[in-house]
This record gives structure tokens, C-alpha cells and sequence, in this order.
């Protein structure tokens, strides 16, 4: 397994981590080649998770094109992280291991997470920035009613960044006991690929029912990017396809993409938002799910080749996005793939694919009062 991507990835950790991503990695590649994960993968995904998700025509959200919806939201927990959280349950089983600890922003990793370690009787942690508590008190209830142990961190800005800090700090405490199940394409290796992996049905999904209410490929596939899990499930599959234009929408206060430097955080190489110094910086976003200062590093790579655009959307465009799939679909989405509709009307071609990677439950409170306050 690759451990780099161009310039970006690898290992950055204290040696005391090395012997367990060394683990990890060869229990990753045996499961790989392990029909049986694989079939047993296939039915959570089918019988717990509900995959396939469908693929919904957004007929009047975009006058003009035919936008499409990979419909993530649909999906047992109400988002794309159960794919990752299923997986990852499954090798940590496979590992020996027991105890379960993870962070969340936006908490569907955190709930995602907490599911699984109900389903198969794990020990659960899971970090979670005091702001974000605040900003998404659903799905901490959520998580706390599924069993899982909610530690509030306080440092910094209170958000991903620091919670995620946080659990590599439990992780390297309790490494022969704890599987990190990370949340997003970031981390050391193998986590961006192995992320990438269980994330990637997104897009084989999408590839072929877009191909089957087409009758040929979509002209631009938008997903939002934060750590940049669904956006690399998304685009995977279509990486080959040149003639299909891939998007992916940062947050504009948290662009590591659009604005960031080559650096180190949470233990691989990646573009993230720092000062002249190195010293990483903070992120801002309406959405908690974005509101990180790195993305994984095959985004880097992606964005230095050309393949993939990386364009911002700021707060006010993704709040007025999500009141408009909301009136003129019904759906209401999370904020964070509100960032990927609101840059919708600014792709080439009449065919768009948009990943919509969660329901906007956990942010109704978030955005009606935002809304109120007159940033429609």
C-alpha cells in the first residue's frame, strides 16, 4: 500500500504509534484480499447501512441544468460516515481490538461511530470540541443514547482540530487496547486510503445510475471538502473519466486547498492553513464538518495535477443553497454539502452530479438562527 501521494502523506507520529499503523496496515491489506469482509461488508452496507442510496433528480433547485443528487443523507445515521465506520468496525473486530475512540465536528462521525460500537459491542470515545458540542447538542444526545462516552475538549478554538488532537493523545495512551477509527481521508498511512476505500462506493454507485438516467456520464461531479471524505468517495470512480469535471467546495474560512501551504498535521503531509512560521492556523465555518485547517492529502495531490478544481463557498452562499434545496425539493441538507449546491450554477454543463453527504437535522437550530439573523 502506498503510503504517499506526490508529496503529501505519510507518517508523521511518535514512534510509540508505528507498531499499530504497521498493524493496521497489514490487517487492511489481509481484509482486502478477505472475500469474506467483503461479502460481510456488502450486507451491513445493504441490510443495516441501506446502500444503495439512490440517485434523486433536483428538478427546480437549478433552472436550466439537470442536477443530481447522491443521495448520502438517506443513509442509516442520516450521512456518508457509516460507510467509513462500518469498515474500519469490522478490521478493528478482525484486530483484536475492543476499544473505539474517534473525533467529530459536525457529529455524524461521532454518531456513525457510536453506532457501530453498539452494533458490535465496542467500548466507545469520542472527542468532540466544546463549540461543536454547542453547535450540534442533537447529535451528542444521539451519541450518548447509543452508549458512546462524549469528552468535551476546551482548548483552542474548541472545534475538529482540537478534538482530534485530542483522541491521537488517547490513541497513543491506550494503542495495544483502541482502534483510532478516524473520520475523514486524513491521519498517517494507511488512513487516506483506506478512508478513500470504504468511501469510494459513493462514486461507483453514482457512476452507474447516472449512466443509467443519463444514458452517459455527467458533465461535472461537486462535492464539499473539509477533512474531504465524500468528496474523494465521490470523485474516485470518475478519476479516469477526463471529460467529467470534478469540484470540490472548502469552506471560504477554512479553504486549505484554495489558501493553504504544505505542512504536517494529525501525522501526514499535507495543504493546510498556517502563518509564515508553520504554526497552523485557525479555521472558521458555519458548518462544523468544514470548520478544519488540513484536508487529506490526496486532495493536495489532486489539486497540484489539475484533475480536481478546488473553488470556496462562503457561509451566507451555503445557508441561502440550503434554504433552496429545502423549498424547492423538500430536502433539507446538511450545511456541509450546502457548500457543494451553492457553487452548482457556476459549473459548466447541463448534467451535474452533487454529492449529498447528510441531512440537515443536526443543523436546524445552526442555520434557522443564522437564517433569522438575516444572512438569507
Amino acid at each position: 500500500m502506498s503510503r504517499t501521494f506526490g508529496e503529501y502523506g505519510g507518517r508523521y507520529v511518535p514512534e510509540t504509534l508505528v507498531p499499530a499503523l504497521d498493524e493496521l496496515e497489514a490487517g487492511w491489506r489481509e481484509a482486502q484480499a478477505d472475500d469474506s469482509f467483503h461479502a460481510e461488508l456488502h450486507e451491513l452496507a445493504a441490510r443495516y447501512a441501506g446502500r444503495p442510496t439512490p440517485l434523486t433528480l433536483a428538478e427546480r433547485f437549478a433552472p436550466g441544468r439537470r442536477v443530481y443528487l447522491k443521495r448520502e443523507d438517506l443513509l442509516h445515521t442520516g450521512a456518508h460516515k457509516i460507510n467509513n465506520a462500518l469498515g474500519q468496525a469490522l478490521l478493528a473486530r478482525r484486530l483484536g481490538k475492543r476499544r473505539i475512540v474517534a473525533e467529530t465536528g459536525a457529529g455524524q462521525h461521532g454518531v456513525a461511530t457510536a453506532t457501530v460500537c453498539a452494533r458490535f459491542g465496542f467500548d466507545c470515545v469520542v472527542y468532540m470540541g466544546a463549540e461543536d458540542m454547542r453547535r450540534q447538542r442533537p447529535n451528542v444526545e444521539r451519541m450518548r443514547l447509543l452508549g458512546a462516552e462524549v469528552r468535551s475538549v476546551e482548548l483552542g478554538t474548541r472545534t475538529l482540530k482540537e478534538a482530534t488532537s485530542e483522541a491521537i493523545r488517547d490513541w497513543i495512551t491506550n494503542v495495544a487496547t483502541t482502534h483510532y477509527l478516524i473520520g475523514s481521508c486524513v491521519g498517517p498511512a494507511p488512513y487516506p486510503e483506506l478512508v478513500r476505500e470504504l468511501q469510494a462506493v459513493i462514486g461507483r454507485e453514482a457512476r452507474e445510475q447516472a449512466l443509467s438516467a443519463e444514458g452517459r456520464l455527467p458533465d461535472a461531479v461537486v462535492a464539499s471538502v473539509g477533512g474531504g471524505s465524500n468528496a474523494i468517495g465521490a470523485f474516485h470512480a470518475f478519476l479516469d473519466d477526463t471529460e467529467v469535471a470534478l469540484v470540490g467546495v472548502e469552506a471560504a474560512g477554512a479553504a486549505s486547498l484554495a489558501e493553504g501551504r504544505v505542512g504536517v498535521l494529525h501525522g501526514a503531509r499535507s495543504s493546510v492553513l498556517a502563518d509564515d512560521d508553520g504554526q497552523i492556523g485557525d479555521a472558521q465555518s458555519i458548518s462544523a464538518g468544514l470548520d478544519y485547517p488540513g484536508v487529506g492529502p490526496e486532495h493536495a495531490q489532486l489539486r497540484d495535477s489539475g484533475r480536481v478544481r478546488y473553488v470556496t463557498a462562503t457561509d451566507h452562499e451555503a445557508l441561502q443553497a440550503f434554504a433552496r434545496l429545502t423549498r424547492t425539493e423538500g430536502i433539507i441538507p446538511a450545511l456541509e454539502p450546502a457548500h457543494a449546491l451553492a457553487r452548482v450554477s457556476d459549473v459548466d454543463g447541463e448534467v451535474v452530479l452533487v454529492c449529498l453527504s447528510g441531512r440537515g437535522d443536526k443543523d436546524l437550530d445552526h442555520a434557522l438562527a443564522a437564517l433569522g439573523a438575516g444572512d438569507e
